[in-house]
This record gives structure tokens, C-alpha cells and sequence, in this order.
């Protein structure tokens, strides 16, 4: 058990690096929109930041399939340091990147090849961390332990807004945060993202990829992973209406009061932290009830309230002024997608084969986030530029009610697991043999 443990912590923490460097860009658009998107309108400069943002996330797929390869070829830990690596590289271009001022259109373009540095680096983190905290687990605790990689994802996008909240507040006045501290969060992440490839160097490697690796023969993981089209086809659709309500209730929501709700920049960057803390800390708490009465009827739950009151939560958030009642609306919006984002990820590893799991679970994830996580925020400051703002609370609606459509028809994986049936979870995580550990070092860096 401290094996797994060390390897759980081991792999959050790299996740928790990975997603702060992510979401930095989300929580400091309000302040470095204009060095890149000159504007009259700051809705339009929010509108191309946005833009920015959907266009990383179109990368994901491609994210998803490289590193999934990366992953069932060379093992988990080979391309959980690779990813790390490349998010520190978007990280550092952005910091240090000139402004439309100094170089013109070169600006924007240097910052849509950083974001998709960073969008083809966190395409292939979710698949991976899925299926490493996945199969490090024991099948009696898996959803619990498996709940940390949201744990520490929100822990990340938490400490993004925190970083936000210190530099307003505390270090930076208005002017000079608009002017060059937008950085400071940048170069931060780069240097803790430096930390996270020497956390996971050390790393051991799965049992269930060590068994799989000794294995004599392999189809094209490709042509593998199409002979199961139904688990992809359930990846897809229980996707769909959870990252949507995550997006719209973590990445936007910040954007959301302010410019919806009315509440100032400091207001809504103090709804976003407290309500954040307190979902994160509901993760392990649906993880472990997923242990106890199985992963569908919690994902049910999530399908049956987010259908039912999206509409009601969103529309009470435009109507209220007060910082106290906002964070209740909010927190209660995040009670329920609790849901979905404790056992999401267990999930789909379940659904999977080893052989191909990494790639099974990242490639039909990240293309389903592309279209509608990454394009949350972009549609809906598109609808509220176009006077129906109230078009995109439905659009949430109806794509969680396609989600619990899923749910209702799928099968319970905590009683079908796929790691569980190949025995893959009995064993502890074990090192590897000297030679393994050359050639998923030389995997990594190459």
C-alpha cells in the first residue's frame, strides 16, 4: 500500500504542475488579451483569447493518439514525463513571448504555437494519468484513489486562481498586472513544470504495462483499439455533457460573473477559489461512494440533476448581484458535476484492454473535449455577443442530457472492470528491471 501510495502522489502531482500551467491562460486572459488582441471592445479581446483557447484544445486528439501510442508501446511513465516537458516548453514561450505592440501579428501567432504545445502536451496527460492512478489502484479502492487525478487537476486550476488572487491583491496593482505581471504566473509554471519531470523520472511503472510489455505479439494499436466500438462510442457520449458542465463552471465561470453577473474582478476571483476548494475536496468523496454502490448510478446522478437544473442555476446566476449568493449557485452547480468528474476517468480505464488502454482512453476522450470542452467558453461569448445568451444554458442542458442517455444503457464497470478480469491490480507497482528503465528513459527523451 505506501507503493501505491508514492506512485498515486507521484503521478498527481505531475497532473496537478500540468493542469496550473493550463489554466493560467483562462484565469490571466482578462489582463493579457490586449497585449495580444488589441481592441476597442474587451468583449471582442475576450472573444479572441478564447479563440486561443478552443484552438489548443483542437490539438488534444492528435495529443491523445501520440501519447496513448507513446504510453501502451513504452510505458505510462515514459510519456507522463514527456507531456510535462512539452507543457513547460508552452509555458516558457508565453512568458516570455513579445507583445503585438513590439512585433506585431507574429504576436498572436507565437501564442497559438505555445497553446499547442500545451494542448498536444495535456491531450496525452488525461489518458495517461487515467490509466496509471487507474491500475495502481486496488480494485477495492479504485474509484477513490482513481478521483485524485481530478483532485489534483482542480488543485491545479486552484492554484492558478490563487496565483491570480495574490498578484491582484497582494504583490501587483491593476496596471501593473495589465502591463508585464501577467507573466510572472508563466514563468512560475515553467519552473514547477521543471519539478514535475524530475518527480516523474522517478516513477515506477505499472504492473498491468510491465505484464503487457513481455507480451509475444501485437496488433496496429490503431486497428486494436476500433475492434471495441462500443467503449469507444461510451467514452464519447459520457464525455460529452460532463467536460462541457466542467468548463463551463471551472474555465468560464470566472469570465461569467464578471461580465454576466456584474460582480468585479476581485469578487469573481474569490467565488472561483472558494468554490473550487470545496469541490475539490468532494472528489474522494464520490470516488469512494462509486466503490461502494458502483460507478453508474453516481454518473446517473450527475445526467438526472445537471439536465434538470442547468437552466434554473445559470439563469439564477444572471439574475443575483451579491458574492455570497453567487459562490451557493456555483457551488451547488459543482456538487452535482462531482458526479461525473470523480469517476470519469476510472471509468473509461475499465472499459479497456491494457494493451491499449492509454490510447483507448485518451484519443476518443480528447476528441470529444475538443468539440465541446475547449469550444465552451469561445460559444458561449459568441451567443452573449450575439444577444441569446440564454442559448447556451440549454446547449449545456441537452448535452448532459445526451450523456445520461449513456448512462442509463451502459453497464456498471466497477463490476465488469476490464483491469480486474486480467488481474493487473493484485500485484504492487514494482520497478524496472535496469534495462526497462534505460529504454523508457531514451522512450521519454526521445
Amino acid at each position: 500500500m505506501r507503493q501505491r501510495l508514492l506512485s498515486i502522489l507521484g503521478g498527481s502531482v505531475g497532473n496537478l504542475i500540468e493542469w496550473y500551467d493550463f489554466y493560467v491562460y483562462s484565469a490571466f486572459s482578462l489582463y493579457f488579451a490586449k497585449a495580444f488582441f488589441p481592441s476597442a471592445d474587451p468583449v471582442v479581446e475576450q472573444l479572441n483569447s478564447a479563440g486561443v483557447f478552443a484552438l489548443g484544445f483542437l490539438i488534444r486528439p492528435v495529443g491523445g493518439w501520440l501519447m496513448g501510442l507513446h504510453a501502451d508501446r513504452h510505458g505510462r511513465r515514459a510519456a507522463l514525463t514527456l507531456s510535462v516537458a512539452l507543457m513547460c516548453l508552452g509555458s516558457l514561450v508565453i512568458a516570455l513571448c513579445p507583445t503585438y505592440e513590439r512585433i506585431g501579428v507574429w504576436a498572436p501567432a507565437v501564442l497559438l504555437l505555445a497553446r499547442l504545445l500545451q494542448g498536444l502536451s495535456l491531450g496525452g496527460e488525461y489518458g495517461t494519468s487515467a490509466t496509471y492512478l487507474s491500475e495502481v489502484a486496488t480494485s477495492r479502492h479504485r474509484g477513490f484513489f482513481s478521483s485524485f487525478q481530478y483532485v489534483t487537476l482542480i488543485m491545479g486550476q486552484l492554484l492558478a486562481t490563487v496565483t491570480l488572487l495574490v498578484l491582484q491583491q497582494v504583490v501587483l496593482t491593476e496596471a501593473e498586472l495589465q502591463s508585464w505581471g501577467w507573466r510572472i504566473p508563466f514563468l512560475l509554471g515553467a519552473l514547477l513544470a521543471v519539478v514535475g519531470f524530475a518527480v516523474r523520472r522517478d516513477m515506477v511503472e505499472t504492473q498491468a504495462f510491465q505484464h503487457e510489455a513481455h507480451a509475444q505479439a501485437r496488433a496496429h494499436p490503431l486497428r486494436e483499439l476500433l475492434r471495441h466500438p462500443r467503449e469507444i462510442a461510451t467514452v464519447v457520449g459520457l464525455t460529452m455533457g460532463g467536460t462541457l458542465a466542467f468548463y463551463t463552471y471551472t474555465v468560464y465561470m470566472q469570465k461569467f460573473l464578471v461580465n454576466s453577473v456584474g460582480l468585479t474582478r476581485e469578487q469573481s476571483t474569490r467565488v472561483s477559489v472558494s468554490s473550487l476548494f470545496v469541490y475539490m475536496l468532494l472528489q474522494p468523496v464520490f470516488g469512494w461512494l462509486s466503490d461502494k454502490v458502483g460507478r453508474r448510478p453516481v454518473l446517473m446522478g450527475f445526467g438526472i440533476l445537471g439536465t434538470l437544473c442547468t437552466v434554473p442555476l445559470l439563469t439564477a446566476l444572471t439574475q443575483t448581484r451579491d458574492a455570497l449568493t453567487a459562490f451557493l449557485l456555483v457551488m451547488a452547480a459543482l456538487g452535482i458535476l462531482s458526479g461525473y468528474t470523480s469517476i470519469n476517468a476510472v471509468v473509461k480505464a475499465e472499459l479497456f484492454p491494457a494493451r491499449i488502454r492509454a490510447l483507448g482512453v485518451g484519443l476518443p476522450y480528447a476528441l470529444t473535449v475538443s468539440v465541446f470542452g475547449g469550444s465552451a467558453e469561445y460559444v458561449a461569448t459568441r451567443l452573449k455577443l450575439a444577444g441569446h445568451e440564454s442559448w447556451f444554458f440549454w446547449y449545456v442542458t441537452a448535452a448532459i442530457a445526451c450523456s445520461l442517455a449513456v448512462y442509463v444503457f451502459m453497464r456498471d464497470t466497477r463490476d465488469t472492470s476490464r483491469i480486474t478480469a486480467e488481474g493487473e491490480s493484485t500485484a504492487s507497482p514494482r520497478p524496472l528491471a535496469p534495462s526497462q528503465a534505460d529504454d523508457t528513459g531514451r522512450a521519454a527523451s526521445g
